[in-house]
C-alpha cells in the first residue's frame, strides 16, 4: 500500500476518531449529563444502583475512553514515530493507562449492565482481551518485534470504538425493526465484539500493520 494511500487513512481516521470523540464528550457530558433515558432501561437488575457513583464511574469511563481513541490514532502515524519518538513512547503509556481506566470503569459498570448477566459477562470477557491485547503490544515492542507490536496495537485499538458498534446496531434494530431495546442491545453488545475482531484482522491482512498508516 502506497504511503499517499496510508497518509489519507490515518487523516480520515484521525476525523473520524475526533468527531466520535466531541459526539461522546457533548451526548455524555453536556446533552444528558444524567443519562437518564440510558438508566431507565436498566430495570430488574440483581443488586441496587447507586446512581451518583454509577454516574461518576461512567463519565471517568467516557473521559478515559476519550483519551484512548485519540493517543492511540496519533501513535499511529508515521510523522509522529519518526520525528517525535519521545512523544510516541509516552503518548504509548497515555493510551495504556487510559485503557486500563477504562476496563476498570467498565468492569464497575458491567455489574448493571443492560440486559442482565448475559451482557455483565461478554462486558468483563472483552474487557480482559482489550487489557490482553494492549500489553501484548507492549511486550513485542521491548523485544523489537516492530510489526508484532503494530498487529496487537490495531487489536486493541478497534475496542475504543466498542460504544459506536454497541448504539449503531442497537439503534437499527430498536428504532428500524421495532426489536425490544434490551434484546437489541445485548445484540448490539456480542455484534460490537465480533466487529471489533472481524475489523483488527482485516485491517492486519490489509498491510496496515507492516509499516506506519501515515509517513
Amino acid at each position: 500500500m502506497g504511503n499517499s494511500l496510508r497518509k489519507y487513512i490515518f487523516i480520515l481516521l484521525g476525523a473520524a476518531a475526533a468527531v466520535y470523540v466531541l459526539a461522546i464528550v457533548y451526548t455524555n457530558l453536556f446533552a444528558h449529563p444524567g443519562a437518564a433515558e440510558f438508566l431507565s432501561h436498566k430495570t430488574e437488575l440483581g443488586r441496587s444502583l447507586h446512581v451518583p457513583v454509577w454516574l461518576t464511574m461512567m463519565h471517568v469511563h467516557v473521559i478515559a475512553a476519550c483519551l484512548a481513541t485519540l493517543s492511540g490514532a496519533l501513535n499511529f502515524s508515521g510523522t509522529v514515530l519518526q520525528k517525535w519518538w519521545k512523544f510516541h513512547r509516552v503518548n504509548g503509556y497515555l493510551y495504556v493507562l487510559s485503557v486500563l481506566v477504562v476496563d476498570l470503569t467498565s468492569g464497575y459498570m458491567a455489574t448493571y449492565s443492560t440486559g442482565g448477566r448475559i451482557n455483565t459477562i461478554a462486558f468483563n470477557c472483552m474487557n480482559t482481551f482489550w487489557l490482553a491485547a494492549t500489553v501484548a503490544a507492549i511486550v513485542q515492542i521491548k523485544r523489537k518485534r516492530v510489526e508484532g507490536h503494530r498487529k496487537w496495537m490495531i487489536r486493541s485499538y478497534v475496542f475504543c470504538f466498542t460504544n459506536l458498534f454497541i448504539h449503531g446496531i442497537t439503534y437499527v434494530l430498536n428504532e428500524g425493526f421495532s426489536v425490544a431495546y434490551e434484546t437489541s442491545y445485548t445484540v448490539g453488545v456480542y455484534g460490537a465484539i465480533a466487529l471489533n475482531f472481524i475489523a483488527a484482522e482485516i485491517a492486519i491482512r490489509l498491510g496496515f500493520a507492516n509499516h506506519p498508516i501515515s509517513e
